[in-house]
């Protein structure tokens, strides 16, 4: 199973034409090209990163994709997600997508971490409709990692009431990435 394609499909199923969007990690820029798809030319997909250098891959993406004009690009922390959303925004996204850990093939100490995680996770709940989705795909197999994961199975384990579970992982490997699907009740 490939994480980053089943969190796609799963997210398709509540985008449409004029949807709002969220890449909460936007690393190589594939769910950041995905959801501008999605979200058609009257949508808005927020794409953020902490490192500078994704955001300027991911804007030549969208630019080479025809598709920059309907994303906005933050360079800052996920923790800090809450600032950067259009407050018209707010209980209107229809999906949040997480891409735990470290930028491939940048530089691997630059890594989410679980405060961060936590709080950009309590943000996202608050923007996401009743209906909508988070997606969060963490993978223990870096340092720190294990650790995350774990933060964010507490954190969904907390939230029973306001969310519907799905959780998928390849029970043969224990360094299996973890893919999260929370449905807003």
């Amino acid at each position: 199973m490939h994480f980053t394609v089943e969190a796609q499909k799963f997210a398709s199923s509540c985008l449409a034409e004029g949807s709002i969007a969220i890449d909460a990690t936007c690393g190589n820029g594939f769910d950041t090209l995905f959801l501008s798809e999605q979200v058609g030319c009257t949508g808005v997909v927020y794409g953020m990163d902490i490192q500078v250098r994704a955001i300027e891959a991911v804007r030549q993406k969208l630019i080479d994709a025809d598709r920059f004009n309907r994303c906005r690009l933050i360079a800052d922390c996920h923790s800090k997600m809450k600032s950067h959303i259009d407050p018209i925004h707010a209980g209107r996204v229809s999906v949040a997508m997480f891409n735990l850990g470290y930028l491939p093939y940048g530089d691997k100490a630059i890594v989410t971490r679980s405060e961060s995680t936590l709080a950009a996770l309590d943000q996202a709940l608050e923007l996401v409709r009743p209906g909508g989705l988070i997606s969060v795909l963490a993978y223990p197999g870096h340092a720190g990692g294990v650790e995350e994961a774990q933060c964010v199975a507490d954190w969904v384990h907390n939230r029973g009431e306001q969310l519907a579970v799905k959780r998928f992982q390849d029970g043969n490997n224990s360094n299996s990435p973890i893919l999260w699907v929370l449905t807003r009740i």
